[in-house]
């Protein structure tokens, strides 16, 4: 397993477990069999809506507090609610959260982010960041507030390698953690002769080639999975190393575009919806 030395010196498992999209006793289930199987680091939300079952889940893993990493986001509708990092701590049933990021860039997000160094400062939080933010809003972030985000969560991808923001957050020390580390499922990028080749040299997937990509590009990644078997294969990466040839071929197909798009519209259905345990 590697790891992501943070701002801090906080060290932060480079290979996370998504949990978006999962409830119920599915998502009990898999993060603790996640935390058994190759994986330190969940990764959830306040939007997800499934923070009380990633608590249960860490509980049923049963491992110490200490041996496994915790990171949420703060709901954009709870920005300016002072409570709201403690009822997401209550939520996940710990002491403290290892990493907690500003979900989207909109509504009145300096005082989200004092509101986490606030936290930050009282040991509530480890480390904390922003998610999706354009350039010109970290650098605004950077502006007005005291301590300067260890993590930034973005859409990254071979596809996508988020060039722009990597080059401004390599300058600042602010690490990457990709959100969409293969695009989605595309299956264009999944049936790309690049990987394809990639996978057959190295007996691996062309999903385990390019989340080795990732961690030899430097970022963090939290890929998720319903199916367990895929959640065990996508922790198998850790075993091969790409050469620098392979990479200069993976460098080839990007893209430079996003799949996914901001949009006004999308930031403000962003900014005005709730998450479930508001209403």
């Amino acid at each position: 397993m590697g790891y992501l030395t943070l701002n801090n010196n906080m060290k932060l498992p480079k290979l996370g477990f998504g949990t978006i999209n999962q409830s119920g006793d599915q998502i009990i289930d898999n993060v603790s069999f996640a935390l058994n199987h190759g994986y330190q680091l969940i990764d959830t939300a306040n939007r997800y809506g499934n923070e009380v079952e990633v608590g249960l889940g860490l509980k049923k893993s049963g491992k110490k507090r200490e041996d496994y990493f915790i990171e949420t986001k703060l709901g954009p509708t709870l920005y300016e609610d002072d409570h709201a990092i403690d009822e997401t701590l209550k939520r996940l049933g710990v002491d403290y959260i290892d990493v907690m990021l500003l979900h989207h860039p909109v509504n009145n997000y300096i005082y989200a982010y004092k509101m986490l160094e606030k936290a930050y400062k009282e040991g509530k939080i480890k480390a904390i960041g922003i998610s999706n933010f354009p350039v010109e809003k970290i650098q605004e972030i950077l502006d007005q507030c005291e301590i300067v985000p260890a993590l930034m969560q973005v859409e990254c991808h071979p596809y996508y390698p988020a060039e722009a923001v990597k080059e401004f957050c390599d300058q600042h020390n602010i690490a990457l953690q990709s959100w969409y580390p293969l695009g989605h499922g595309n299956t264009d990028m999944l049936n790309d002769e690049v990987f394809v080749d990639l996978a057959d040299k190295y007996q691996k997937t062309p999903v385990q080639i390019i989340l080795r990509w990732h961690t030899q590009m430097g970022f963090g990644l939290v890929p998720g999975s319903r199916s367990q078997e895929h959640i065990k294969d996508n922790a198998d990466i850790f075993d091969f190393t790409l050469t620098n040839e392979d990479m200069a071929h993976i460098a080839q197909v990007n893209k430079h575009e996003p799949f996914y798009k901001v949009t006004p519209e999308s930031l403000q259905m962003l900014a005005t919806t709730k998450c479930h345990f508001e209403e």
